[in-house]
């Protein structure tokens, strides 16, 4: 289970390699927001180091340009609300174009499941089948940021909104055990963003936090919840793609540590693991 939190996605980079050298693969993934575009990408591919590695290659290539690519006229109409987001999604869109291997969610060698946000009702939206290139973009679209995407008659904006790491899904899902990749908070920054799309993102980051503490301790007697701890602190901005190659290398660290002291019983053969 992939959580969002947009450049520290590049956490979940390390989480998985560290569970693929033990040879601990899921049943099925659910993602939201970066966790939809990490998980799209494992789910077409052989769960092994080398998948983990192709790509770390990508999110160490990645710059905020190319994910956010500012457009002056859009951030003004946004700004004077003539559209509703600041950025087009055009950098996003070809960034997904390039990496899938399927147009449609439900053929994905391992079933995906991608949440987003009814923007209307504000409820949680767990898509399954359709196209894949259109839930990963419903999944990310930051509120604000990133244009909604219409799915069935239903306005959809970025699942992290309503719930960042969809542990109840997860459980709804059949799951037993269910290991939680999140991507942590920034925290004990030494100064405060700067920018507007930066500072949507840092406080949207340390709000949804909350949701994941509130399913820990709801869901916590009634699966088994495996949870690598992300780096801490972690001083990188969701809007700052310039380090993910230390907080893959650190969470592939804390990781390896977490899963030699963990006392479960063997993870690879047990059904129903997301």
């Amino acid at each position: 289970m992939l959580s969002g939190g947009a450049s520290l996605g590049a956490v979940q980079v390390g989480m998985l390699q560290a569970l693929y050298e033990r040879r601990i693969t899921p049943d099925f993934i659910i993602g939201a927001s970066a966790g939809a575009l990490n998980g799209a990408f494992i789910a077409a591919r052989p769960q092994t180091v080398a998948t983990t590695l192709e790509l770390a290659d990508i999110w160490t290539g990645l710059r905020r340009g190319q994910v956010f690519p500012l457009n002056p006229l859009t951030g003004l109409l946004g700004f004077a609300g003539v559209r509703a987001h600041m950025v087009p999604d055009r950098g996003l869109r070809e960034l997904i174009g390039r990496h899938l291997t399927t147009d449609r969610l439900e053929e994905l060698p391992i079933p995906l499941h991608v949440v987003a946000t009814d923007v209307l009702t504000g409820a949680e939206v767990r898509l399954s089948e359709g196209p894949l290139p259109e839930a990963i973009l419903a999944s990310t679209a930051i509120p604000g940021v990133l244009p909604s995407v219409v799915w069935d008659d239903r306005e959809l904006i970025d699942g992290g909104v309503a719930n960042n790491t969809p542990i109840s899904h997860a459980v709804e899902l059949g799951a037993q055990r269910i290991y939680v990749l999140s991507t942590g908070q920034t925290c004990e920054l030494e100064v405060a963003p700067r920018g507007a799309l930066a500072m949507v993102l840092h406080a949207t980051n340390l709000l949804v936090h909350r949701r994941l503490i509130e399913d820990i301790e709801r869901y916590g007697d009634a699966v088994e919840l495996v949870l690598p701890p992300p780096p801490c602190p972690v001083r990188v901005q969701p809007m700052d793609f310039g380090h993910a190659r230390s907080l893959i290398d650190d969470a592939l660290s804390e990781t390896r540590r977490f899963l030699d002291t963990h006392t479960s019983r063997r993870h690879d053969r047990l059904p129903r693991v997301a």
